[in-house]
């Protein structure tokens, strides 16, 4: 079994087997490689990639070699289920990666614990919360027996600075002030007030809380249309999140060269907060960070690592 190119090489690989008096002859039979859009696929240029340290090796995350996949978090079962799903074809062709995308997810989805980390952190105090308690926290909300876990709240979190306007547009279901939203599993709040610094930036919000809202056990009344996730402020941890867009740039190659089409952006490394929990997890165990995407941690010099497997959704096409 061999791919399109060695078809030529047919006549002479019968002579062989007729020659060498095999009964029955080999059969070769060729079926066109796996391609998938945006990916270097081709070995020479993996190892231009590589020898140019345009990548950090062959296991680098964004390399479609096997040693990249596992490096990446990609489960096997989600290669086995992306390959019977477009099956083997005798013709040339391409498959979207974002297909390949949508089939990890979905095997993620169904088996990945749920974790909170926040990417662009903003402080938000509770100011009428005293004190700290532990809230129960869904694991995976797919798996109705995975059951609970204990998160920590108190007076000092951080949110998103996304989750957050100061002049909001329409139909913004986030925080704002004078708006209610719920915190992921704990209270539903209002911003009372807002502390920025001398360029006008939020460097910390202060709301308030309705008491008898507490997730499981609401008798509040109160509706709100926005959850956003958080950490604990007294607890979280720093980490390091690494991000991955696709090699090249764009699926239409036509007339451009592959140096051309490389995607110089497409590793990224913020600076998180994430909840301890993350960091007692054995490393390589994959977690859907909530409202970000789906994650392996890792641990390097002692650093906690969150390497992004999969977004949340297809965002392949932004710009």
């Amino acid at each position: 079994m061999c791919t399109l190119e060695f078809e030529d090489h047919r006549p002479l690989y019968d002579w062989v087997g007729i020659s060498l008096g095999f009964n029955p002859k080999p059969r070769q039979i060729e079926f066109a490689r796996l391609n998938l859009t945006n990916t270097v696929m081709s070995k020479r240029y993996l190892k231009k990639l590589v020898e140019e340290n345009l990548v950090h090796g062959w296991d680098d995350p964004r390399m479609p070699t096997l040693s990249g996949l596992r490096n990446r978090g990609i489960p096997a079962a989600a290669v086995r289920d992306f390959c019977s799903r477009i099956g083997i074809a005798k013709a040339n062709s391409e498959c979207e990666y974002s297909y390949f995308e949508a089939c990890v997810r979905e095997y993620l989805n169904a088996h990945a614990e749920r974790a909170m980390a926040v990417l662009s952190p903003v402080r938000l105090t509770v100011t009428d919360y005293e004190g700290q308690e532990e809230l129960d926290f869904e694991i995976n909300q797919t798996d109705e027996a995975a059951g609970t876990r204990k998160v920590k709240f108190g007076k000092h979190l951080y949110i998103e600075s996304a989750d957050f306007s100061l002049d909001p547009p329409p139909k913004y279901f986030r925080l704002k002030k004078g708006g209610y939203v719920r915190l992921k599993n704990a209270y539903i709040i209002k911003c009372e007030d807002v502390i920025t610094d001398k360029s006008g930036n939020v460097v910390e919000i202060l709301c308030t809380h309705i008491p008898e809202s507490r997730s499981g056990h609401d008798t509040s009344g109160v509706k709100v249309k926005g959850v956003i996730h958080w950490v604990n402020a007294e607890n979280c941890l720093d980490a390091e999140v690494r991000q991955y867009e696709s090699l090249l740039r764009d699926a239409d190659y036509a007339g451009q060269d592959f140096s051309e089409r490389m995607n110089t952006a497409s590793e990224k490394i913020v600076s998180a907060k994430a909840e301890p929990y993350l960091a007692a997890a054995s490393d390589g165990a994959a977690f859907q960070l909530m409202r970000t995407g789906y994650y392996k941690k890792c641990t390097e010099g002692g650093k906690l690592i969150l390497s992004e497997i999969v977004s949340l959704k297809d965002n392949f096409n932004k710009k």
